[in-house]
């Protein structure tokens, strides 16, 4: 049997068919990528940011419920605010999903065990995951690694009202005193105050080239291109919650200094030194607490929320270091 492996399909998970590639050497260690958003798949960005990486592992890329091709395969004609209301996202389900598929990834590779690495809305499910069935995992790596993101809205509202404030950006200010303190009421407003906080975090960081985040041509089509932006509107007023919508909040469920400190597995942590939108204390204050068989905490300078090459380096050194047994 050749050790090259490169496959993209649908796989029937908990009922519906989801997106799934798989590309490497099939004799490496097993990555499982948990995207961020929710809604933001790297499925079309997987080449370029980890093409290199494919001689080192088998990684496996997953277009999550409610996101990208899973989405299109599964979703209306139009997206509806009777849809949104009736069929709405839960983490217990998408963990669940995650896991079905680790044990799916497992058995189609013959392996033991595989790596699980979650990003920022990700790392929500890697949390619940590695929680819940640890024996599938030789160790948990959290990006950006949310704790409670009601919490960590407000803290970055009220750091960014104040490099508005230093930075004399009255066109900022203005919106953020219209919008005021989170949580919100509706999904826009919590989209406005991201805006600002992504142009505040990006300001000291540096960012990824474009060319590194380019779209595979295999994805880079009018349906895979709408499929992408239904779900991201999707899977976002799920995440941030709408009540003229009558959608509930995701983020506001979410506390993992309550039930998320007990694992089994090693944890590692990466967290970008100009992160607003996760704030580093917050992840530190969570890490100190968690209990784990081992556990590290990274930190990359002028590294902000997102990717950039510093944090893709990190990413592989951490993942080289896991000990498979």
């Amino acid at each position: 049997m050749a050790s090259r492996i490169s496959e993209g399909r649908f796989i029937n998970i908990n009922g519906i068919e989801q997106w799934v590639t798989i590309k490497g050497d099939r004799t490496k260690p097993v990555v499982l990528f948990l995207h961020g958003g929710p809604g933001n798949p790297l499925s079309p960005f997987a080449d370029a940011l980890y093409g290199k990486w494919e001689k080192d592992f088998v990684l496996v890329q997953w277009d999550q419920r409610g996101t990208g091709r899973t989405f299109g395969t599964n979703a209306p004609r139009e997206l509806t605010p009777e849809y949104l209301r009736s069929n709405p996202l839960s983490i217990d389900q998408m963990a669940s999903d995650g896991i079905e598929l680790a044990q799916y990834i497992i058995k189609y590779l013959g392996k033991q065990k595989i790596i699980l690495f979650g990003t920022s809305w990700g790392s929500v499910l890697g949390v619940r995951m590695a929680i819940k069935n640890p024996g599938l995992f030789y160790a948990y790596i959290g990006h950006s690694q949310l704790v409670n993101p009601s919490a960590a809205f407000l803290n970055a509202y009220q750091k960014v009202y104040k490099l508005a404030q230093n930075a004399k950006d009255q066109q900022s200010l203005d919106l953020l005193k219209a919008i005021g303190d989170p949580p919100y009421e509706t999904a826009k407003n919590t989209g406005q105050l991201l805006r600002i906080i992504k142009k505040y975090q990006q300001k000291n960081a540096i960012l990824l080239p474009p060319s590194m985040f380019k779209i595979s041509p295999t994805y880079d089509n009018e349906k895979d291109n709408q499929d992408r932006s239904d779900g991201e509107d999707y899977s976002f007023v799920n995440y941030a919650g709408d009540k003229k919508l009558g959608v509930a909040s995701l983020s506001s469920t979410i506390d993992f200094l309550k039930d998320g400190l007990a694992f089994t597995i090693p944890v590692y942590f990466i967290h970008g030194e100009e992160d607003i939108q996760t704030p580093q204390s917050m992840t530190k204050e969570y890490y100190n607490k968690l209990k784990a068989p081992q556990k590290k905490f990274i930190v990359v300078p002028k590294t902000e929320h997102g990717f950039n090459q510093s944090l893709l380096d990190t990413q592989y050194k951490i993942m080289t270091q896991v000990k498979l047994y």
